[in-house]
């Protein structure tokens, strides 16, 4: 019998279509699944059940007994951050009740449940489900802890045959993590089908998970978590202490420890610790689960976090009124105001570059903080390898689990490489917690790490078959930190210029934020040169970064105008124009792939490239209005080139173009790509790709087509159409309305005005078509004049020391 490989697999998978989903349970979950199922163009039917306590007169009301479920769905789309990338995708759920609309479930191609987590109320559902499903359909469950198996009792076969667990994280549009549960009865091709929809239509990391006790990610997160409760007793240490070392400096979300366990719920905390304590009896660190005393009295006193005002951390307003933030001191059990931690080694670590650098140091350390690292991180180590194979037969499951639900940016084995795993045994048996066997015979056997890049190719060590493997479905991705090993085709300090292969090149930045300084913009020159000139088939502008970029570098722009250096302003000025704008006009495509905050020059350098592959979760647009400025590496003319590019025979023109400039002047950042596209940041052939990890290989793909199409350079515009003194006027009285109604201040209104200026083509008499050039030059002017003002200044100041915009 012919073996079935990873391609036929895969053809198989993508055979299957999701046209309707049913999500049954419309709670937090619930109708956060609905909303991103909505996200990528999939119709939604979110079912709950009809309130109990519904009056007489009520009753037959199907407003009435939708409530529960429209209701939730209501409070949903005004989430902040926003469960939808679009309000208007909103139209493709469809809610309903279990009583009235159940049969409809039988058109979904999936049935996920998300009700609450009690198996004899799942059963009962599930019930209902295989009375109504058609035959084929995929049934999940999202449950978080219950066994996927134990859901099986008196199902049908071909229930069985399509059943497992979908484990999607909260919330579900933002945690990258999608843990795929089979049961012994699942269809090979219905898990293939799961692995390969989450992650190419939902933008997931898809693992394949055992269906062993909170699975993965929440296993070894929640050991973790309660690890560091321990510790952190034994060695009296402050939450603020704790949050300051379990945060970014080490590669951990911003929210930490405790603010994370406020955010998630110190009650659903508890529950999932609980349930691994119950369940898992041959577990070596049971006892570990156990809830520590404080956080009993926190549960008691219904102190939950952010559902209930209080919990390790408490918002409150001081006698001025002003709010604050009190921490909890677990000593007391009492709030007080924060404290700063202060250790030696955090200092240290904070002023290195890089992660893995970080990482080293706050180990290397000989204070307290130091201590407190390499005792969770043995713990972790430990635990983490003593769950390989129990939970997982390859460890980079469990660090794919780690990265995409809990946000860290290494998981324990990749930490464990960066650390030394030689180095870090031995130390770990001096403190008598060994760990797994496996990772000892591995050592023993020479391999000394547990990645390995080979050719550009990421293999794990397999304890299994003692040997290295090539990490499956690499293919679908483009990984830049795959290829940092080989040798560059250019770089200097601030970027980096990587061979994707097949003729087609990388630009990646790795300043600070990704901003695009001096040394950017000469790696974007040499990089055209090396391009056009050595017969390259085009470029991308890409990283695997946290954003694309946070734009232009303001303290180089800060230090010449506080030095009144203006001939040195206006040629860095006149250079990054240059620079966008060859970005537009070269002999090469160029496509580029914004994600994260695409802010300021990012939006600038995203707008003038041939073509965008946008990851889904792009937070764009022209923010310059913050820092007193106006938009000048060519946004401010982009904006009025694309409103004359709409203008038709008999509309009325102003309005478009008022639209652009209300969207530079209130500094306006679309929430996603496909607002981005609204606001027309984005154009209609621009493409948007929900899995961010999935970039990077889309846009080289598109510099392929493009070269292949016989590209050639555009020509530069001579045709914007411009007004004037006739948009002069309403653009004017705009931004006056605005001031004089106290929405923005004389400097607000002075900046708008600026804008205003140049959008209208300056005070031209009649309308006038114009060239980019020309626009290019208002801008400039209008950026350098702005420089002047002290009010810009005192912004400009207020973002570099504080990160926060100043009204002024």
């Amino acid at each position: 019998m012919e073996t079935v490989t990873e391609k036929t697999k895969v053809l198989k998978a993508s055979a299957r279509k999701l046209r309707k989903v049913a999500v049954l349970g419309s709670g937090v979950m619930g109708s956060r699944i609905a909303c991103h199922f909505a996200n990528i163009g999939v119709e939604a039917l979110l079912l709950d059940i009809v309130p109990r306590d519904l009056p007489e007169d009520k009753k037959s009301d199907k407003k009435a007994r939708n409530s529960i479920v429209d209701g939730a769905l209501a409070s949903t789309l005004k989430s902040n951050p926003s469960a939808i990338y679009d309000k208007a995708f909103a139209s493709r759920i469809e809610t309903g009740n279990f009583e009235d609309d159940f049969e409809k479930i039988g058109e979904a191609d999936l049935i996920l449940e998300a009700v609450v987590e009690n198996l004899d109320i799942k059963k009962k559902v599930f019930t209902q489900v295989d009375q109504y499903r058609k035959k084929g359909s995929i049934v999940a469950s999202n449950t978080s802890g219950i066994p996927i198996n134990s859901m099986l009792e008196d199902r049908s076969d071909d229930f069985k045959t399509h059943f497992l667990g979908w484990h999607f994280f909260n919330p579900p549009r933002y945690l990258k993590l999608l843990e795929i549960i089979p049961t012994p009865e699942t269809a090979p091709e219905v898990v293939d089908f799961s692995m390969e929809y989450g992650s190419k239509h939902l933008g997931k990391t898809t693992v394949l998970c055992k269906d062993t006790p909170a699975f993965i990610a929440n296993r070894i997160g929640v050991f973790s978590i309660m690890a560091i409760f321990h510790v952190m007793k034994e060695m009296d240490m402050t939450i603020e202490e704790v949050d300051a070392l379990t945060g970014p400096v080490s590669g951990r979300p911003k929210s930490a420890t405790f603010r994370t366990a406020d955010v998630v719920g110190i009650d659903t905390l508890v529950k999932v610790a609980n349930n691994a304590y119950n369940d898992c009896t041959e577990d070596e660190s049971r006892d570990l689960f156990k809830i520590p005393d404080f956080v009993d009295k926190l549960v008691e006193n219904k102190w939950l976090g952010d559902k209930s005002g209080q919990g390790f951390y408490k918002k409150t307003k001081d006698a001025d009124g002003k709010k604050e933030i009190l921490t909890l001191d677990l000593n007391t059990l009492e709030y007080r105001p924060k404290q700063r931690a202060k250790f030696a080694t955090l200092e240290t670590a904070k002023a290195l570059d890089g992660l893995k650098e970080r990482l080293k140091a706050l180990h290397a350390g000989k204070d307290k903080a130091a201590e407190f690292m390499n005792k969770l991180s043995q713990m972790l180590f430990a635990y983490a390898s003593n769950r390989v194979p129990e939970i997982a037969d390859e460890l980079y499951k469990v660090d794919d689990a780690l990265r995409a639900g809990f946000g860290w940016e290494l998981g324990p084995y990749e930490i464990w490489d960066v650390l030394g795993v030689e180095r870090t045994v031995k130390a770990m048996k001096e403190a008598g917690k060994a760990p797994a066997k496996w990772v000892e015979e591995m050592l023993e056997s020479g391999n000394t790490s547990f990645y390995k890049v080979v050719d550009g190719v990421k293999k794990y060590y397999d304890q299994e078959s003692k040997s290295y493997k090539a990490i499956p479905g690499q293919e679908a991705f483009i990984k830049l930190d795959n290829l940092r090993g080989q040798k560059p085709v250019w770089s200097n300090s601030g970027a980096t210029l990587h061979d994707l292969g097949d003729g087609v090149l990388n630009l990646e930045f790795h300043t600070k934020m990704n901003s695009l300084g001096g040394e950017v913009l000469e790696g974007i020159n040499k990089t055209i040169d090396i391009a056009e000139n050595e017969g390259w088939k085009g470029l991308v502008l890409g990283n695997d970064g946290s954003n694309f970029s946070a734009g232009a570098n303001l303290a180089m722009i800060f230090m010449f105008a506080i030095e009144q250096e203006f001939d040195e302003l206006e040629f860095a000025i006149r250079r990054f124009q240059n620079t966008i704008m060859r970005v537009r006009y070269s002999d090469i495509p160029v496509v580029a792939c914004p994600h994260g905050m695409t802010l300021g020059g990012g939006c600038e350098l995203t707008m003038h490239s041939d073509k965008v592959v946008a990851s889904a979760e792009t937070y764009i647009g022209l923010v310059e209005v913050g820092v007193g400025l106006i938009p000048a590496g060519g946004g401010t003319k982009e904006f009025t080139l694309r409103a004359s590019d709409t203008y038709r025979s008999g509309d009325v023109e102003l309005n478009r173009l008022q639209e652009k400039f209300i969207n530079i002047a209130t500094a306006k950042v679309a929430t996603s790509a496909y607002e981005a596209k609204n606001m027309d940041i984005l154009r209609k052939e621009d493409l948007i790709v929900v899995n961010s990890d999935r970039v990077i290989k889309e846009a080289k793909n598109e510099v392929i087509r493009l070269f292949e199409l016989g590209y050639t350079r555009p020509i530069e515009r001579t045709d914007i159409k411009v007004h004037g003194k006739t948009a002069l006027g309403p653009l004017y009285s705009g931004s006056y309305g605005f001031h004089f109604g106290k929405y923005a201040s004389a400097h607000d209104m002075k900046i708008a005005n600026k804008i205003a200026f140049v959008m209208s083509g300056g005070d031209l008499s009649a309308a006038t078509k114009v060239s980019e050039t020309y626009l290019l030059d208002l801008e400039r002017e209008a950026f350098l004049s702005l420089l002047g003002e002290k009010k810009t200044l005192e912004r400009v100041q207020s973002i570099l020391k504080t990160g926060k915009p100043l009204r002024n």
